[in-house]
């Protein structure tokens, strides 16, 4: 590239790719973003390359690195963008009635057991707004614009994000009907010694809640804990081994209002109370779109009891 005159005029497309490469580390995964083609991107960040004279990336076998041009340009292209979705948001919610996208990310279970079926009634609502649910237990960085607002089982973590206390639920303890015919019903905590458990695991995942798995010990001597029949790292997929009748397990109580085949056991146990939360990043705290569907959701919350 040396001896070229660069050009100065920046395309903001190709801006708008290069940001996406950046955060992606890789053309094919910015091209899936994007809808783009691999060549297609590679092309693009090619093109801006030679317009600015510069090497953005260093690319090799694993993946893509900014050089330090490339680190410059990234800081100031990420701001402006930031800037930009701020004036956009502000701008859409001028309007009277809230309109504009909200991606909207929560734990598989709860978006798909609780949240999913009560989108509908929000969406006639307020038919202006267009949602995205992303369906993730790994929690999404919304700093970085990976959703707008979250649903979350523990407090955030990540700074400079504003948090609303939506409600408290426990864990409460869950069969299907077809395993206590098979295996009766457990009338104690110490009974459950004898029955099949279904956990939550493996070590390498970061649970949802800490207490998660507290019915392996409940009931049981100090020290020692059950050995369930099955791991899954997943609640849903928790609720749907205890559907299937494989075994017994502790559910939020929210479960059991939607599905009919559960039955409570052991009613008097309680699992430590898990408290969700609302959370949202400082710049769009003046968002109606967020407003309106933090008190949609207070309200249904309060109307199921959680």
């Amino acid at each position: 590239m040396a001896g070229r005159t660069p050009q100065t005029s920046l395309d903001w497309d190709k801006l708008r790719i290069f940001h996406a490469v950046a955060e992606a580390g890789s053309f094919t995964r910015a091209g899936g973003r994007l809808n783009l083609s691999q060549s297609a991107v590679s092309r693009q960040i090619g093109a801006l390359e030679e317009s600015l004279d510069v090497a953005l990336f260093h690319r090799h076998a694993r993946g893509l690195i900014l050089t330090e041009q490339g680190d410059l340009l990234y800081r100031t292209v990420h701001d402006v963008f930031d800037k930009l979705s701020q004036v956009e948001t502000r701008l859409t919610d001028s309007r009277e009635s809230p309109g504009g996208p909200l991606t909207v990310t929560t734990t598989l279970a709860f978006g798909t057991l609780w949240l999913t079926p009560r989108l509908k009634q929000f969406l006639d609502m307020y038919p202006g707004i267009v949602v995205s649910l992303r369906l993730n237990d790994a929690e999404l960085d919304l700093g970085m614009r990976e959703a707008d607002v979250a649903i979350r089982f523990m407090p955030p973590r990540q700074p400079d994000l504003i948090q609303r206390h939506l409600y408290s639920m426990t864990y409460q303890v869950y069969a299907a009907t077809e395993y206590l015919k098979k295996h009766g019903m457990p009338r104690t905590s110490a009974d459950l010694d004898r029955h099949s458990i279904i956990a939550y695991g493996d070590d390498l995942d970061r649970p949802p809640v800490d207490t998660v798995n507290w019915l392996l010990q409940e009931g049981t001597t100090p020290g020692r804990e059950r050995v369930p029949v099955l791991r899954v790292n997943n609640i849903y997929g928790i609720f749907r081994a205890v559907q299937s009748g494989l075994g017994i397990a502790a559910l939020p109580q929210y479960f059991s209002q939607e599905a009919t085949n559960l039955v409570q056991i052991l009613p008097e146990l309680h699992g430590p109370a898990v408290d969700a939360y609302f959370v949202y990043p400082e710049e769009l705290r003046h968002s109606k779109r967020i407003a309106v569907f933090r008190d949609f959701l207070i309200r249904k919350l309060a109307e199921s009891d959680g």
